[in-house]
């Protein structure tokens, strides 16, 4: 008795040898979409830390050398363009192509500094094509919005296209967004 036994389940043993095979087939689809998801969405988190340091940057370098009894718009607009080729050289960088960036939908609203001729407070405002340098602009101290300091602000949006066949991600391209606010330093 036991040999037929042992015959049996040997021979059902052996005819499942194929289901490994099976199964394999069935799961490595999902991993390999699950790895592939992870390594794309890595690249973006990439992307955005490197935008969001080079807006930062551009904040710092618009900042630094500011006159608080300078006026006129040659002042105001090297601020701009300190800002503007610090953050193409910080996007440069990190290996990312500095006219692919795009101005906000909508900049952010700020109200001019005080005792200032000329105030780049919309954009696009000609300081730079690419980027939405505003400044002098106010930056709120409290939730209220008074009482601020004179600041700068620099934003824009870098585009990033995911690939992930057979998902709605696949092609689609999302723009990510970067946004540096800098107190104005005074002389």
């Amino acid at each position: 008795m036991k040999t037929i036994a042992y015959k049996m389940i040997s021979r059902l043993a052996s005819e499942t040898a194929g289901a490994e095979i099976a199964e394999a087939a069935a799961v490595l689809p999902l991993m390999f979409m699950i790895l592939l998801g992870i390594f794309w969405f890595g690249q973006a988190f990439s992307i955005y830390g490197a935008i969001t340091r080079a807006a930062q940057e551009g904040a710092r370098a618009g900042a630094a050398p500011y006159c608080a009894t300078c006026t006129g718009s040659n002042s105001l607009g090297q601020y701009g363009a300190n800002a503007a080729n610090a953050v193409q050289n910080a996007l440069l960088a990190s290996k990312l192509d500095p006219t692919m960036a795009l101005p906000p939908t909508s900049s952010p609203t700020f109200v001019g500094c005080v005792n200032q001729s000329t105030v780049y407070v919309t954009c696009p405002n000609g300081l730079s094509a690419y980027y939405c340098i505003q400044v002098p602009v106010q930056l709120s101290n409290n939730m209220s919005g008074a009482d601020g300091v004179c600041g700068i602000s620099v934003s824009f949006r870098y585009p990033f296209q995911f690939w992930l066949p057979f998902t709605s991600l696949n092609k689609q391209k999302i723009y990510l967004t970067a946004v540096a606010h800098v107190r104005m330093e005074t002389h």
